[in-house]
């Protein structure tokens, strides 16, 4: 306020009782609540140090199983052409990478897996909110959910391969319903656990229907939503391997039909690499589910970092 007003126009200035201060409206103080719910965002640290921590442990891991793996090798338990030592398999594995049939390999079948696993989600999603929704729907399937999740998916192949004979779509049927009852579950459980005092205040809000999924009880349930996904992508993942090496689509050369030919020519340091390369691929897929995981918690202020 200037200092050179007359105490009449100082008065005049000054903020009446009955007016809200700047940035007090409904919605900022709504903003505040949010913030004092959500974790505070901390500053990054160093990044070098960072990665270093969070790799040595599985750089351990890897050298622990190689070094165990070498020491089988070297008792002699198996032939070297039945059971081959780790140079063989990396030299074998470091030759095969540079082929462009090994990245069209990986490319069907990331293809295949990205591609059941989006329509499982979609589908586990509907059936989730469903079920979390409408008790008597609860009650009716809240079980076979459950029940469905834990069968081995390779039991779904031989009514795969009736119904849709040797196809993509065979396949495709057993990633879905394989992954598909946890992404429902996992969504389940996170509405189940959504704060009743949260529900009581969007009522109050006047939050209904659509409105209340998308604003409340979605963004809720999302640590369980995740936990649910990454089951998921893990069941859809078996699934699809199983059915690579099942169900053999001609001219689809995928990484479990090249699997099952090295089997079937007796070359059991390509069968090895294969084993590796799925390895890989499904830890990398886990980074990144930990990564969003890890994000959405430090979001909400449940880690101490």
């Amino acid at each position: 306020m200037p200092t050179d007003l007359t105490p009449a126009e100082a008065d005049l200035e000054a903020p009446r009782p009955d007016e809200a201060p700047a940035g007090n409206s409904a919605a900022d103080r709504v903003s505040g609540l949010d913030a004092l719910e959500l974790g505070p965002k901390k500053e990054k640290g160093n990044l070098g140090p960072r990665i270093w921590r969070n790799t040595w442990p599985k750089l351990l891991a890897v050298v622990i199983v190689i070094a165990a793996w070498q020491a089988v090798v070297l008792s002699e338990w198996k032939p070297a052409y039945v059971l081959p030592g780790p140079e063989t398999v990396f030299t074998d594995l470091a030759g095969l990478i540079t082929t462009a049939s090994f990245w069209d390999g990986i490319q069907l079948t990331l293809t295949r897996a990205l591609t059941g696993f989006l329509f499982a989600v979609i589908l586990g999603t509907v059936i989730g909110a469903a079920v979390a929704r409408f008790a008597p729907l609860r009650a009716a399937i809240g079980s076979l959910i459950t029940g469905l999740q834990t069968m081995p998916s390779i039991m779904w192949f031989p009514l795969a391969i009736l119904l849709f004979q040797i196809s993509e779509s065979a396949i495709m049927f057993v990633v879905i319903i394989g992954a598909t009852p946890s992404v429902a579950n996992g969504l389940i459980s996170g509405i189940d656990y959504v704060p009743r005092t949260w529900l009581r205040v969007g009522q109050v809000l006047g939050m209904k229907g659509l409105a209340k999924y998308r604003h409340l009880i979605l963004p809720a349930s999302l640590p369980s939503f995740i936990s649910g996904l990454k089951q998921g992508w893990a069941f859809s993942w078996r699934s699809l391997m199983a059915g690579e090496l099942l169900v053999i689509v001609p001219g689809a050369l995928s990484i479990g039909v090249r699997m099952q030919q090295a089997r079937e020519l007796n070359e059991a340091s390509l069968v090895i690499c294969y084993i590796i390369v799925v390895l890989v691929i499904g830890i990398l897929i886990d980074v990144l589910f930990n990564a969003a995981d890890n994000a959405l918690r430090k979001r909400w202020g449940l880690t101490g970092d």
